[in-house]
C-alpha cells in the first residue's frame, strides 16, 4: 500500500466510521483516537498486513478498538469506586476518627465541586440514580455522567486525604 492509496482509504472511510462509532460512545476525542489508531496501525503494518476487504477490517477494527476503551473505563471507574468506598470503611473502623467529623469533611468535599459534578454526584449517591437515569434526568450522555462521576470522586479522595491528615493532628 502506498501513500496515494492509504488517503484514499481515510478520505473515504473517516467520516463513515465516525457515525459508526457514535453509534458507541458520543464522546468525540474516544472517536478521534480509536480512528487515528486504527489507521496509524494500518500504516505502521502495510507491509505485513494482508487484508481482503479493507472497509471489513477498518469497521472490525474500530468497533473492537473501542468496546476495548469502554470495557477499560468502565473497569476503571468501578475500581476507583471500590478503592473510595474500601478507604471511607477503613477510616469508620479507626477509633480516632470521629464519624461526625469525617462526614462534615466529606460535605465540604463535595460542596467545593463543581456545579454540574456536584449536582450529578448527589444524584447518584444520595437519590441512588443509575448512571442511565441520570443522563436521561439531565439530557446529557452517560460518558457525561461517567467523566464527572469520576471527577467528584477523585477531588473528593484529594480533599479527604489532605483533610484527614489535618483533622487526625488533632488527636495527637
Amino acid at each position: 500500500m502506498d501513500i496515494q492509496t492509504f488517503r484514499i482509504y481515510y478520505d473515504t472511510y473517516y467520516k463513515t466510521l465516525c457515525r459508526f462509532l457514535n453509534l458507541y460512545t458520543q464522546d468525540i476525542e474516544v472517536i478521534e483516537d480509536v480512528i487515528q489508531e486504527i489507521f496509524l496501525k494500518l500504516w505502521e503494518n502495510k507491509d505485513t498486513i494482508e487484508i481482503t476487504y479493507i472497509k471489513t477490517y477498518l469497521f472490525r477494527a474500530a468497533k473492537n478498538k473501542v468496546l476495548n476503551h469502554l470495557r477499560n473505563e468502565e473497569n476503571r471507574h468501578y475500581l476507583l469506586e471500590n478503592w473510595f468506598n474500601q478507604q471511607i470503611e477503613d477510616r469508620k473502623h479507626k477509633e480516632c476518627f470521629d464519624l461526625d467529623t469525617l462526614t462534615d469533611l466529606l460535605n465540604r468535599a463535595i460542596d467545593q465541586l463543581p456545579s454540574k459534578c456536584k449536582e450529578i454526584f448527589l444524584l447518584s449517591r444520595r437519590e441512588q440514580l443509575s448512571y442511565k437515569q441520570i443522563a436521561e434526568k439531565l439530557n446529557i450522555s452517560i460518558k457525561t455522567v461517567e467523566t464527572q462521576i469520576s471527577i467528584a470522586l477523585r477531588r473528593i479522595k484529594d480533599i479527604l486525604s489532605s483533610s484527614t491528615f489535618a483533622f487526625l493532628w488533632l488527636f495527637i
